[in-house]
């Protein structure tokens, strides 16, 4: 009678096994399309754009913007370039420039700033570091008109430094909390054996701090070059001169150049073309140092 019991008991633990099973493949499944569904949602319409940058407009019309191009137009990139009415070249520059810049900025004060909060001793550090996370809740559009009047006191509008400026003030404060996370997951064992061999503050910081928080650092200069890429807004404001504008209104202008005469005589080619030439310089960043983002993200958010 007890084994009879024991095997039923054994055949219902092995059929419960079975259904976990089953129901964790069907989990793994149902996992991979979403993701499936996801990727090809992204990559339908990056495809789209990359083969239209390849076509003349005869293709265009006959093959639609999901055909693959026969031939390869590889002189459209030259053509969205050298088009009349932009300034591509000064564009390219402006951006450049103005990502040295933002980059230099927020990753040197940001850092300064985040390692004070984490491990120097201050009066009142606490209530300051509270304020920063309350600016993280601004919008950033709040702050657009005084700024605005600000620079305009200062003769400032119409140059690069209104978009660069504040990457030397710290930053956005998100960057300064997330480096301050980091910090104080490194041991500050470290820092005080530095303090005990002579080292001062920034030495300390450099030498020793900085180097181990390369992942966040990283994240860090991802955030601020893709976001500064692709920034419409701020040149929008602040610039107004052709030969200071930006890659994003540089495209803007190249719409409005190009539409004159109406959407039908819009070139999608050179406008794919000229479009794909601005997505792809922040694709390869993140796709070289994704390992980075990762980590610096994840240490970020558990240490602290």
């Amino acid at each position: 009678m007890a084994q009879t019991i024991s095997d039923v008991s054994i055949r219902r633990q092995g059929r419960s096994d079975d259904q976990r099973a089953q129901r964790h493949r069907v989990g793994i499944a149902l996992t991979y399309l979403v993701l499936l569904g996801g990727a090809i949602t992204v990559l339908v319409p990056f495809y789209s754009q990359l083969a239209t940058s390849f076509k003349d407009t005869s293709q265009i019309v006959q093959g639609g913007s999901l055909s693959f191009p026969n031939p390869l137009r590889w002189h459209n990139y030259i053509d969205a370039f050298t088009q009349q009415g932009t300034s591509f070249g000064y564009y390219f520059l402006n951006t450049i420039l103005i990502e040295i810049g933002q980059l230099t900025g927020t990753l040197l004060t940001a850092t300064m700033a985040a390692y004070a909060f984490a491990r120097l001793r201050a009066p009142f550090k606490d209530q300051l570091f509270f304020l920063v996370l309350a600016l993280i809740a601004v919008p950033g559009v709040i702050l657009l008109i005084p700024q605005y009047f600000i620079y305009t006191k200062l003769n400032l509008t119409d140059t690069l430094w209104p978009l660069i400026i504040p990457a030397f003030l710290g930053g956005p404060p998100t960057f300064i909390f997330l480096l301050r996370q980091f910090f104080q997951g490194i041991p500050g064992e470290l820092g005080e054996a530095a303090f005990v061999d002579g080292a001062g503050t920034m030495t300390t910081l450099f030498r020793v701090y900085v180097p181990l928080a390369k992942p966040a650092l990283a994240t860090v200069a991802i955030f601020v070059f893709i976001g500064q890429w692709h920034d419409f807004l701020g040149p929008l404001i602040y610039l107004s001169n052709e030969h200071h504008l930006t890659l994003a209104l540089g495209i803007n202008n190249f719409v409005a150049h190009t539409n004159s005469g109406g959407i039908q005589s819009t070139p999608w080619n050179l406008l794919q073309a000229s479009s794909m030439a601005i997505v792809l310089p922040p694709l390869l960043v993140f796709l070289f140092f994704q390992r980075f983002f990762i980590e610096g993200i994840t240490l970020g958010g558990v240490k602290g």
